[in-house]
């Protein structure tokens, strides 16, 4: 062995500096595949949210039911029953908007450059490098020349051009969509506004329902709590009171049922009165929930039971003459000419007598539907007056003339007996700024980073010692590249002059 390499062997290796950990930490946190990663689980569970009913939606508990001993241990165990409110659910949910936060952080000064300190000049070495390049020899062209008819042609192409001049060398560069280049932020900036809004929506706000039946009035809410298959309700004070005023169906076949099926609409009208707001009147219906101060109000179901939003009366003189005909909303009251007042109080869809006599129904279809009323004649005390449907002969004493005028209920417009508000609460609007702001944000920043590109076009223009002038012409766009060839294209023809 020589005494060089002896040297060499007693030398001490040199060991590898590593990054500290922390350093590499935050490396890994905020790397792209991580965030990636991170994104496919949050997919994941999303779906699986979607494809195993949730214990918040209408008719978990007969699903609940349909499972077996083992899918209800496991998926409950699991939390898959409510997984938007579970714990890894949200972890993943708070780990990724970490990883988008840190790597904006970390690429955002390169993509600023760009607009910052745009690439004005280039070798030519470096231009014969781009995918799109040509290279023109002008004999009998000047520099100038060259270069106000290339400034002219890039301008007219949308491009935003600079003429630099260094060592006898001029440059034209042109570019458009620099802001391109700051999408992926928008990006995050709305995928963050998503997400917090979605997580701020889940911690602060409830699910409660209210029941509204025209006439009623309430400053209370039932708060729905879930546990599996359990619904548990109970009671929550409002900051202001409602008074249901009227409500109202649409129906697809109007000499049919009541049912959902055969609904084309449904609405409820409300008369808030607020302390702090005074009174107002709103309404919320299926294709148009009411939002007031924090509070969503949906339409989310009827009780089925056959009622009358309006109620039409023949009413024929007993001391004769013509039948006049006059029309009553639902818990409202009408005079006739002659003074008579006629008090709507209730309506029954298949008319039955209950316990102690009061009237009352056999079902909630409308098989024998009657109108209770109350009626005052002039001068007189206020008598009780069942309308039937149907006609009734004078010597039954239900049918029998009362108040002067022989009773008959001759149409009606058909509405449930109630209808029940989904109600939930967001104090915060993070909901609305999630889903309308996030969402259609997120959306549009999509399209904006997809279908828009940053193009940029150089031009090393140079005077040989022969005579001739050469233009080294170049180009790059970070996105459909397939069109900016086509443009480049058109560009290089221009110069050459076809």
């Amino acid at each position: 062995m020589s005494a060089v390499e002896e040297s060499i062997e007693s030398r001490p290796v040199a060991k590898r500096k590593t990054a500290p950990i922390l350093n590499r930490l935050l490396d890994f946190i905020s790397s792209v595949r991580f965030g990636v990663v991170q994104l496919c689980i949050l997919v994941v569970f999303a779906m699986a949210g979607m494809l195993i009913l949730q214990q918040n939606v209408q008719g978990f508990d007969a699903y609940y039911v349909s499972l077996t001993p083992a899918e209800k241990t496991v998926f409950g165990s699991l939390g898959l029953f409510d997984i938007y409110h579970s714990w890894y659910f949200n972890l993943i949910l708070l780990s990724l908007s970490l990883n988008i936060i840190l790597a904006s952080i970390d690429r955002f000064p390169s993509a600023w450059s760009y607009i910052a300190n745009p690439k004005l000049k280039a070798t030519k070495g470096w231009l014969l490098a781009r995918n799109d390049n040509e290279t023109f020899e002008f004999p009998d062209q000047t520099v100038d020349n060259l270069t106000v008819k290339l400034k002219k042609d890039l301008e007219a192409r949308g491009l935003k051009t600079t003429v630099t001049q260094d060592k006898g060398i001029t440059f034209v560069f042109g570019q458009s969509g620099t802001i391109n280049r700051l999408g992926a932020y928008i990006v995050h900036v709305f995928l963050l506004t998503l997400f917090l809004g979605h997580f701020v929506a889940l911690q602060t706000g409830f699910d409660a329902d209210v029941r509204m039946i025209p006439g009623s009035k309430t400053d209370e809410i039932q708060l729905i709590q879930f546990n599996l298959d359990k619904k548990e309700k109970f009671s929550v004070k409002l900051p202001f009171s409602m008074e249901c005023t009227d409500i109202q169906q649409r129906l697809i076949d109007e000499k049919g049922s009541i049912d959902v099926t055969n609904t084309l609409d449904w609405s409820t009208k409300l008369k808030i009165d607020d302390p702090a707001y005074g009174i107002t009147e709103a309404a919320a219906s299926l294709n148009k929930p009411l939002v007031y101060r924090g509070y969503r109000f949906f339409q989310a179901q009827t009780i089925p039971v056959g009622n009358a939003r309006t109620i039409t009366l023949e009413l024929t003189p007993q001391s004769g003459g013509e039948a006049v005909r006059t029309t009553v909303s639902r818990n409202g009251s009408q005079q006739l000419p002659d003074g008579t007042k006629i008090e709507f109080k209730s309506f029954q869809p298949d008319f039955a007598f209950g316990q102690g006599g009061e009237p009352d129904t056999k079902s909630g279809e409308y098989n024998n539907p009657v109108a209770v009323l109350n009626v005052t004649p002039p001068g007189g005390d206020a008598v009780r007056v069942f309308a039937f449907a149907q006609k009734l002969a004078d010597n039954i004493p239900v049918g029998a003339p009362k108040a002067g005028y022989k009773w008959r209920l001759a149409d009606f417009e058909k509405s449930p007996l109630a209808h029940i508000l989904s109600i939930k609460y967001d104090p915060f609007s993070a909901a609305f700024i999630a889903w309308y702001i996030g969402g259609f944000g997120l959306v549009g920043a999509l399209m904006f980073v997809f279908f828009l590109s940053h193009k940029r076009v150089w031009a090393h223009i140079e005077k040989r010692e022969d005579g001739t002038t050469e233009v080294v012409l170049a180009g790059e766009a970070n996105r459909n590249k397939i069109a900016f060839e086509d443009k480049f294209k058109k560009i290089a023809d221009e110069l050459r002059g076809k």
